[in-house]
């Protein structure tokens, strides 16, 4: 697609913009929206958040001067504009791709990206940290830091808030209000915003945008009429904007996060006035800005696929096995219309964790917490307590955010919560910040957990249904994103006994053990050293905690070569173990073991396959390993 874009191919670094005028600016940011909308339309990614910050991020490379001063980006669903303006424009055809771009800010990427972030609500605590630093230093740059309004349903925004406001630094936080992380946000803070909007028409802020606009000579204004113009924005909300002055913040909105004028005003204003102490700016934008097909949809083209652009129809992909998300779900369902005690909740991802369709079923049992994993670890202890079986259904990486919550509420009171742990193992374009790495080292050193790991999507169907009845204490299940082997579901889950794995081929000399959904890879691996008449064992482990001692005993005895195979970091299944054969007394009986885990590092963005084969786990590992230890 052909592009005209001649303000936007003008700019190479942001401050090139500031040979624009205001109109030119407006221009530029239709630029800007034209070629987001046409280069995810061919790489897929993250669109309906930078179309809706547009203006806000031509505002702020307009009046600030980055890399000097900082600009700290919440989450980084927001920042392809950023990317566009910063040098990265002609690289945004590799976003999340292999060698490519990162999906979300990158310290190591660019200059212009001060902190990485790709967990939310993280960008008012490193903003402080940045502003302390500079006046430890004596130096004077600005310190800004944009989030959106999803993220204040986070706790570590509020914590922010509350030591920021205390230590009285100057800091300057900008709200991104659009009513719609991922999901359309939720709790008290939502509402409470809801109000601000309500007692504030955002009409009424247009209206006083265009009495400034006629009123004043230019758009350039002197700093004793951007008082006057702030004032006007001032003061407006409930409260006076309570919450956030009662934290010690001075708080100016809401206005228009799409009117370049109120925004370059605002900006200025509150980069000249002389007041120290951190201020709030409450931008009301619109996730999706400007394109139709965007607009329209419930989640604003949050993360899309390739796409048309006249139609904004997804580019279908065949169709195959299910996912393990839709599995789960649906295995969820029925064991919910079998026992009513069965609850969910979700972290603010309804949709990602397939807990929407099971709200559509049991809405009254359906709790989405907002992004606040801690909360939703504690909450669904409490929900256990009094005798529910509630399903905390969590991506692995951002159930790193509840470890102590895991330990304290849930592990040590011995409560049955059942965590459902998706996204586990690579991710794919999500990269490093969204690898479900972790999981089975940080759960499997904690005392009474059970730890599940299917080896395909019937084996989770069974895992969900043992979940569903195991009311001893807390319980965990992890599978990954993506399709499933396309192997056949059974109509009803049978209950695993639990700790025992199963022996899925006899062979002799060497055993292959897995956990999870390496185990194809194993039989792979051993179906090509067949060729070279090796007969290989293979076991597939089940549970990593408590381990099936019997078969892992068995396995050593009758073996040379044992090979465990794990999609996660060391300290996870393979310490298990190792730990249970020196217990036994079986590393000092001449038996060669290998683990074969995620490697010592983070990878970027990649597909998931390669990211497998990077990390050497698939079956030509597998197998190198193998003729390595048999020499």
């Amino acid at each position: 697609m052909s592009l005209s874009t001649p303000l936007l191919d003008r700019v190479k670094i942001p401050a090139d913009l500031r040979n624009f005028s205001i109109p030119q600016l407006k221009q530029l940011s239709k630029e800007i929206r034209l070629d987001l909308i046409n280069t995810v339309s061919q790489t897929g990614g993250h669109l309906g958040a930078g179309l809706g910050v547009v203006e806000l991020t031509v505002a702020l490379h307009y009046l600030f001067d980055a890399p000097e001063d900082k600009i700290i980006w919440d989450v980084g669903h927001q920042v392809y504009p950023h990317k566009i303006l910063t040098g990265r424009r002609e690289r945004m055809n590799t976003i999340r791709q292999g060698d490519g771009l990162s999906g979300f800010t990158k310290r190591d990427e660019s200059e212009y990206d001060p902190f990485g972030a790709a967990h939310a609500s993280t960008s008012i605590s490193s903003a402080l940290g940045f502003a302390v630093a500079r006046d430890l230093e004596d130096k004077d740059h600005n310190v800004i830091a944009v989030i959106g309004d999803g993220a204040l349903s986070g706790g570590l925004a509020f914590e922010g808030f509350n030591n920021a406001g205390a230590l009285g630094n100057r800091l300057i936080v900008i709200l991104n209000d659009n009513e719609m992380s991922i999901a359309p946000p939720v709790g008290a803070v939502s509402n409470y915003l809801s109000k601000i909007f309500s007692a504030y028409q955002y009409i009424k802020v247009r209206e006083i945008g265009s009495k400034v606009k006629g009123a004043l000579p230019s758009p350039f204004k002197v700093a004793a009429e951007l008082a006057e113009v702030a004032e006007k924005y001032a003061h407006k909300a409930v409260g006076d904007g309570g919450i956030f002055r009662d934290l010690g913040f001075e708080y100016f909105g809401p206005i228009d996060g799409h009117d370049l004028d109120q925004l370059v005003s605002a900006l200025r204003y509150l980069k000249e006035r002389e007041d120290e102490g951190p201020v709030l700016l409450h931008t009301l934008t619109y996730k999706g800005k400007g394109f139709a097909p965007a607009e329209k949809s419930d989640d604003k083209y949050h993360g899309v696929g390739k796409f048309d652009v006249a139609t904004g129809r997804l580019h279908k992909s065949s169709p195959g096995a299910p996912s393990y998300t839709k599995v789960f779900s649906d295995s969820l369902i029925r064991e919910a219309e079998r026992d009513e005690k069965i609850v969910a909740i979700t972290a603010a991802m309804p949709s990602g964790t397939g807990v929407d369709k099971f709200s559509e079923k049991f809405p009254e049992r359906t709790f989405d917490v907002g992004l606040a994993e801690q909360h939703a670890v504690t909450f669904a202890a409490g929900l256990a307590a009094e005798g529910l079986r509630p399903f905390a259904v969590i991506y692995s990486t951002f159930l790193q955010r509840a470890f102590d919550p895991i330990i304290h509420d849930v592990a040590i009171q011995n409560l049955p919560v059942r965590f459902a742990i998706d996204r586990a193992g690579y991710v794919g374009a999500d990269g490093q910040t969204h690898c479900g790495a972790f999981d089975l080292a940080y759960l499997g050193c904690i005392p009474n957990f059970v730890i599940m790991a299917p080896a395909d999507e019937a084996e989770l169907v069974h895992m969900v249904k043992t979940a569903a009845v195991w009311d001893e204490g807390p319980i965990a299940f992890r599978y990954p994103r993506g399709s499933g082997t396309g192997v056949d579901l059974p109509e009803a889950g049978q209950i695993l006994d639990i700790g025992q794995g199963r022996l899925i081929r006899e062979g002799s000399r060497v055993a292959l053990l897995s956990c999870g959904t390496r185990l194809a890879d194993c039989l792979a691996a051993a179906d090509q050293l067949a060729e070279s008449k090796l007969d290989i064992t293979v076991a597939d482990a089940r549970f990593v905690k408590p381990i099936d001692i019997d078969l892992l005993l068995r396995l050593a005895r009758e073996h040379d070569i044992l090979v465990t195979v794990e999609e996660g970091s060391v300290g996870g299944f393979s310490t298990q173990v190792f730990h249970a054969l020196a217990n036994h007394g079986m590393l000092d009986k001449g038996l060669k073991i290998r683990s074969l885990v995620m490697p010592d590092r983070f990878l970027d963005q990649d597909t998931p396959q390669r990211q497998v084969e990077m990390a050497k786990l698939d079956s030509e590992q597998i197998k190198s390993t193998v003729r390595e230890l048999i020499g």
